[in-house]
Parts: structure tokens; sequence; C-alpha cells
């Protein structure tokens, strides 16, 4: 059985949805990050980064949200959450789920935690703040440009891992100017991954209770 290692709708989101829609018993474990919990000694052994999530498959342990991601669509191909290895299928995939935690990603997590990168001096904090923001708005533009051509998910007509993994951000960037939302693509996408009983138990047993995404 998997355990998978949380904090509510935090990183965990995606892999915690595909649990969902793959069906597999699967133990939630919350790191408390109220209480600093992903920097413990005992969570450090299994997450030397002290980020969220890890999950752990027997002797397997597994951290970052797209490798975990990955390793479920794989582990149970039967679920149809990522094309056949080696299709030209799958090399899609492989683009828009890369793009999606290495560009997308990681501009909310700046535009989120700005004084990682700029420390205590307010004027830097805002530009750093206000320059990720544009860069997500960007990179949101992009995945707007190629739902709209070839949607309504990332791969046409099928539901694939990189679908969730959007909700996921588009909860994370709801407060931006231009929220995800706002693109009328996106906003479709959404609103299909949202009706789907699988995301709305994830949020519902990590507590979320308020609009996903």
């Amino acid at each position: 059985m998997y355990t998978l290692h949380y904090f509510p709708a935090n990183a965990n989101a995606a892999p915690h949805m595909m649990l969902e829609e793959i069906g597999e018993a699967y133990e939630l474990v919350l790191v408390d990050r109220a209480k600093n919990a992903q920097k413990s000694a005992e969570y450090l052994k299994i997450n030397p980064n002290g980020r969220i999530p890890t999950l752990v498959d027997g002797d397997l342990v597994l951290f970052e949200a797209a490798a975990i991601a990955l390793y479920l669509a794989d582990q149970h191909p039967e679920s149809g959450l990522a094309p056949a290895v080696g299709t030209p299928e799958r090399g899609t995939f492989y683009q828009w789920l890369t793009f999606l935690t290495n560009s997308l990603q990681e501009e909310l997590m700046i535009w989120q935690y700005p004084d990682r990168l700029a420390g205590k001096d307010a004027a830097a904090v805002d530009i750093v703040k206000r320059g990720a923001e544009s860069r997500a708005d960007d990179f949101l533009d992009v995945i707007e440009a190629h739902l709209k051509t070839n949607g309504p998910f990332f791969l046409g007509d099928r539901l694939s891992a990189a679908d969730f993994y959007l909700v996921m951000l588009c909860r994370w960037a709801r407060p931006m100017a231009r929220p995800p939302r706002s693109r009328a693509a996106i906003g479709l996408l959404l609103d299909k991954l949202v009706a789907l009983p699988s995301v709305r138990r994830a949020y519902a047993r990590e507590g979320i209770t308020d609009e996903i995404c």
C-alpha cells in the first residue's frame, strides 16, 4: 500500500488526485508545516530536502511531485494517465509535465515566497514578486494557446497526469491579478477536472472545503 506524506493543498495534491483516480489503496500521513515538521529529523530521513510530498511504496521512497506522478502513471498503465513509453504522445506528455513543474511551478513558488530570493528588503521583495507573476502569466498564456488548439486536455481528449498537475498549480495561482480561470480554455479544463469524483475526494481528504481552483 502506498503512503503519501502530505500537507493540505501542497505539492502532494497532484499525486493525491492521481491515487484517487487510480483507485489503489493508500495511507495519508500529515507533515504539519505549521509546526515545521517537514524539517524534523524524522522526516528528513525520508526526504533530505525537507519538502512535501514524499511517497513510500514498500522499500521505495520518492520525493518530487512530478517524479511521483510519473511513477504512479507507470505503475498503473491501466489508468491511462500517461501514454505508452516510446510513443510520440509520451514525448508530448513529458514536455507538458516538465513545463508545469520546471517553469510554471517554479515561478509560482517564487511569487508565493519572494523573500527566499529577496531577503527582507521590501522593495526587492516587490520586484521579485512582480517579476515572477509576470513570467507565470506568460506560461499560463502558453498553456491557454495549446489548449485552445489541442484541448480540452493537454493530450487532446485524453486525461493525463499533466491535467491533475495543472489543477494543483491553478489553485495556488488563484490570487494572481489574472487568475488561471480568466483564460477560457484553462477554465474549461479546470471545470472538467473539478467535476471528477477523484479530485473532489482528494481535496476533501486534505480538509479543503472551499472552491478547489
